[in-house]
């Protein structure tokens, strides 16, 4: 008799629950998130014989990784999925965890026939996965960062904000430091100015003359206090800069290695308009697993490249797609902001759509659609883009 388990996760303890083939429940119970626990609910489900496999509501985590590793056949459901499965048992609403494990363990039963199993990812593919996602964290830090010393040097120091090509780089740090304050950096002339460039190794195109006039341009000042609180803060900020300055660096030198040892980097790389962050998150977000997508609209719908329709009766809509691999989504779209650039048919294409109304957002999608199309079946087929045979269509 086959039976079928469901589990809802917690920070804290996890609730498992197996039902037989007529969906009885045989077993539901709680386990805590620790080593034993885990060890606990393991052995409960190897006491079910023709256990099917098991279904979740997360596709990554410490005990997913735990069923893959026990052998288990893990099946990720999206939370909206299950909430509505909940209203074939019951038209109240009711929510607790012995129920929801239950609803997953019996959705399983009556529906994973269309389902595919988590394929579980190579070490390589894990660790590029852990590290890009890590790294868009790093970026997203840093530019909360910055946006923090920018305000604080206008509020007292703006010359600094302007002197060179942004606030992060880390010639506009030092000279922070070496002249956190306005009154210190009114003493830097032209030959200041050089013996700093020299001293930082600057290696911009603006001459100490020109970068000493500019600062003198835009020099003011706050009053005494302020300026001493601003000054403290921004020299604090200073320094969490330059730690995710350095950090980021660091995550991009490993970004290359991992890169240089996946299969698949031969092939996102081939496609024009695709560095290291943009090859990295294409493969890290699309994954290794190739069954999953036995379509090229299955790719589109998990990138959100594909659009919504909704129709009934009179009415017909075509919106945003939601549900989808976000970080996908905005890789793609970032993709495509640089192709309809530098690609005369993807430019074209933006242009049509903005023609027809669309939003810049909804036009980008567009463009991101008709290349990953393209990258979907050099994918499949693990050949490299040439651009002789594989070209998105020309619009109409």
């Amino acid at each position: 008799m086959a039976t079928f388990a469901g589990i809802d996760w917690g920070g804290a303890h996890h609730q498992a629950a197996v039902v037989d083939d007529i969906g009885r429940e045989l077993t539901n119970q709680r386990f805590a998130h620790d080593r034993a626990g885990i060890d606990e609910l393991v052995v409960v489900l190897r006491g079910h014989d023709e256990l099917v496999g098991v279904t979740i509501e997360r596709s990554e985590g410490l005990l997913v990784e735990r069923l893959h590793s026990e052998g288990f056949a893990v099946f990720p459901v999206s939370p909206r999925v299950s909430a509505a499965a909940r209203e074939r048992h019951q038209a109240a609403v009711r929510k607790n965890d012995r129920f929801d494990a239950f609803v997953l363990a019996d959705l399983m039963r009556t529906d994973s026939w269309r389902w595919r199993p988590l394929s579980p990812a190579s070490a390589l593919g894990a660790e590029l996965r852990a590290v890009t996602r890590h790294r868009r964290q790093c970026v997203e830090n840093q530019i909360t960062v910055e946006a923090q010393l920018r305000e604080t040097l206008i509020a007292y120091h703006p010359s600094v904000t302007g002197l060179f090509s942004s606030v992060d780089r880390d010639v506009t740090l030092a000279f922070l430091r070496d002249y956190p304050t306005p009154a210190a950096a009114g003493r830097v002339g032209e030959a200041r100015m050089a013996g700093f460039c020299r001293r930082t190794g600057y290696s911009g195109r603006v001459p100490p003359a020109v970068l000493a006039e500019r600062l003198r341009t835009n020099l003011l000042t706050a009053a005494e206090g302020s300026v001493a609180g601003h000054s403290y803060a921004a020299l604090a900020l200073a320094d969490q800069l330059e730690l995710l300055n350095n950090q980021l660096r660091s995550y991009n030198r490993r970004l290359d290695e991992l890169l240089a040892d996946h299969p698949d980097h031969q092939i996102v790389d081939s496609f024009p308009a695709v560095g290291r962050v943009t090859a990295a998150e294409l493969i890290s977000e699309i994954g290794e697993d190739r069954g999953r997508y036995p379509t090229a609209q299955a790719l589109l719908a998990e990138a959100g490249a594909a659009p919504v329709t909704l129709s009934s009766g009179k009415i017909e809509r075509v919106r945003i797609r939601r549900a989808c691999n976000r970080r996908l989504r905005a890789t793609t779209t970032s993709w495509a902001y640089v192709l309809k650039r530098i690609d005369p048919i993807s430019a074209d294409r933006y242009a049509r759509a903005c023609q027809r109304g669309a939003t810049k957002h909804t036009a980008l999608r567009a463009v991101a659609s008709s290349w990953m199309r393209v990258l979907w079946r050099c994918w499949q087929d693990r050949t490299l883009y040439d651009p002789a045979i594989h070209r998105p269509q020309t619009p109409r």
